[in-house]
């Protein structure tokens, strides 16, 4: 009862739900000052020894296992005659009103839930835990997205001797062949089960439905599901293989143990198709709907193909058609056994239905009147409601919800499916918002190892999570070079971090860029990974600003991030004049010193000396750099007197010199100079 301490530390508070064998109730950690989670087992459970045994067994399981996707168990006792269990509080919703609300899912989405949900599995097979229920009632969606598996406590230990109690049985939707026919489990049932929550995720609906779990339960062993497809067109082929995979009647042709799904699962949502179709590549014909006559799967007009019979040596046969109608036959014989008994039983159970509203109707002498639906109503407008239908207001509690906005309310008890007494209270629990997300800033994963990042990941409450390799030139292979969340970034505790390792630069050829204009031309590069850098020479045949070659040259295969420099045409060389110096009348090597001082080259005429004096020069005002100046000089043999002079007397004074003495032969009256 509510206000009562367990283990004397453990108060129970208000109920919070109800299953075959215990009630949940929200409670709280004393010592420790936390909201939990208290499940009772109901009183004819407890007062069970042999329940009572492996209920002790279970429970010390079920608090080994330690997964960020399995709700925590913290502590497990008995006091009085109560024995209860002591588990993390989770906020959120199932996976069932999930559905119920928003209908099928993404596909991703669903591979998402079903990835988590085998990693939880893999945990649990491997302290030899078979859940043996699962199905979205039990996988609680917390508001970061990620999902919670509930509900250990009627897990069984294959290596428990207490297994004589085989009464328990997961609902009938969700259980596999082997379960219905009472057969040994193993991990592979789980498979089974996980396979239809990833059905009615991807489809909104179970495969299999019935009037009754008997009949539901027979679809399981004998009839083959619709392809998800077939229901929802969104549903891509590799998921719907991985889920008929999963759903194989045959415990062999599934997945052999959780870590295989989980991997398969992974590789979708990684978009490695090669691997998932390799991993689903045995799917059996029948599980399509289609006919292959070599694994002996027959058609039938139902839609749904007939399983190919097993002989002993484990090969296939078909069955003939005197068989088959043979079987049809007996199979019609049983489910009309089937259905009288069940017509009997029905109708019996309407009687005592029936009579029970009658007997407690004269009893109480109150009149029954239906309980309306309040759920989403504000706050207000329910209690309206719940007066104007003839009903006392009870206890109005709050409590934090994803779904419902503050103020709505999101449970009533009793609910709207039951009759109650006019005159009697309905307690509503309403909306505070959503609960409060503890929150973490994202670490830097950059240049750490695998194994390092997935444990800095769990440094900061995270799970790390390895994408595909990406090249990267900058980062050592093998090193984190990217991660999909930005270091920093607040997001919740228990979130995923997707990080990719780098395997190394990539190799790109240097493509041929040469007569591109210099900006499309680092363009081209760039898109490449290159680095691009610019340097100018002058060309006579390329125009101004085109590339006139690269470094390292086109053709050449470089690593990704590699530097690339373009050589681009500043044009022809311009042209250097330069002014020529006046040398008339000077000795011919002073005037030859004077023009190679300003680079010119000199030449000397043809019949000149290089022991006589400049006459004439062949350029005067200015020449390119460095060009060719022939000079003049007198000859020797005509007079030069102070300077010399010309044959014709034009320079000098004029007079006469004598080749062997070089002395006058002739005065004139004119002076050198004066020229």
């Amino acid at each position: 009862m509510p206000g009562t301490i367990l283990g004397g530390r453990y108060q129970v508070q208000d109920k919070i739900g109800t299953g075959g064998m215990a009630t949940v109730y929200r409670g709280l950690d004393e010592v420790l000052g936390r909201t939990v989670a208290i499940k009772t087992m109901l009183p004819q459970y407890a007062s069970d020894p042999s329940f009572a045994a492996r209920f002790k067994q279970e429970a010390q399981a079920a608090a080994a296992l330690q997964s960020p996707y399995i709700v925590s168990v913290y502590d497990w006792g008995k006091d009085a005659d109560t024995y209860y269990i002591v588990m993390e509080y989770l906020r959120g919703t199932d996976l069932k009103s999930g559905i119920r609300k928003h209908g099928a899912l993404d596909c991703k989405k669903v591979a998402q839930i079903g990835s988590q949900i085998a990693q939880a599995l893999s945990v649990a097979h491997k302290h030899d835990i078979i859940h043996r229920d699962i199905k979205p009632q039990n996988i609680m969606v917390q508001p970061d997205g990620n999902i919670k598996v509930m509900d250990f406590g009627i897990a069984r230990a294959k290596n428990s001797h207490l297994t004589q109690d085989n009464s328990v049985l997961g609902t009938a939707h969700y259980v596999s062949p082997e379960q219905t026919q009472g057969k040994e489990l193993g991990p592979t049932t789980d498979i089974y089960s996980l396979g239809i929550v990833m059905y009615e995720a991807a489809t909104g609906q179970v495969p299999f439905q019935g009037d009754d779990a008997i009949s539901v339960a027979l679809k399981q062993v004998n009839e083959q599901p619709k392809p998800p497809s077939q229901l929802n067109p969104a549903v891509d082929p590799s998921l719907e293989s991985i889920i008929l995979k999963c759903m194989q009647k045959n415990p062999a042709a599934r997945f052999q143990t959780a870590d295989e799904l989980y991997h398969t699962l992974r590789d979708y949502l990684a978009g490695r198709m090669q691997a998932v179709n390799s991993a689903t590549a045995m799917l059996a014909a029948q599980a399509t709907n289609k006919i292959d006559r070599g694994a002996g799967v027959q058609p039938v007009t139902s839609g749904t193909a007939s399983m190919p019979r097993v002989e002993r040596t484990n090969r296939y046969r078909a069955q003939s058609a005197t068989e088959q109608a043979a079987e049809e036959e007996a199979a019609r014989q049983r489910k009309h056994r089937r259905n009288v008994v069940l017509g009997v039983i029905g109708a019996l159970v309407a009687v005592a239905v029936a009579a029970f509203v009658v007997i407690s109707a004269l009893q109480t002498g109150a009149a029954m009147r239906p309980v309306p639906n309040l759920i989403g109503m504000d706050q207000e407008e329910a209690i309206d409601k719940i007066r104007e239908s003839g009903f006392e207001v009870g206890d109005v509690k709050t409590t934090y919800s994803a779904e419902y906005e503050e103020g709505k309310v999101v449970e009533q008890s009793p609910t709207s499916t039951q009759t109650a007494e006019e005159g009697s209270k309905i307690n509503i629990r309403v909306s505070s918002g959503e609960s409060p997300v503890d929150k973490v800033a994202v670490p830097d994963l950059k240049n750490l190892t695998e194994e390092e990042a997935m444990d800095r990941c769990e440094e900061y409450g995270l799970l790390g999570r390895k994408g595909e390799d990406q090249e990267d030139g900058n980062i050592e292979a093998g090193k984190v070079c990217a991660q999909d969340t930005e270091p920093g970034e607040m997001i919740a505790r228990g979130s995923t971090i997707t990080f990719h390792l780098s395997s190394g630069a990539g190799t790109v050829d240097v493509p041929d860029v040469t007569g591109h204009d210099a900006d499309s031309a680092e363009s081209d590069l760039a898109k490449l990974g290159l680095v691009v850098k610019r340097d100018y020479a002058h060309s006579d045949g390329d125009a101004e600003g085109t590339v006139i070659r690269t470094d390292p040259a086109a053709g050449t295969s470089v690593e990704e991030g590699r530097e690339v420099t373009i050589y681009i045409s500043l044009g022809p060389e311009p042209v250097e004049t330069v002014t020529v110096p006046y040398v008339i009348g000077y000795s011919y090597s002073t005037a030859s010193s004077m023009l190679s001082s300003q680079g010119f080259v000199v030449q000397l005429a043809v019949g000149s000396s290089a022991n006589g004096t400049v006459i004439d020069q062949s350029v005067y005002n200015s020449a390119t750099y460095g060009a060719t100046i022939t000079l003049t000089t007198q000859s020797e043999t005509t007079g030069g007197g102070n300077g010399g002079g010309s044959e014709t007397g034009d320079y000098g004074n004029g007079g006469q010199t004598d080749p062997n003495t070089g002395t006058d032969t002739d005065s004139g009256e004119t002076n050198a100079n004066e020229t």
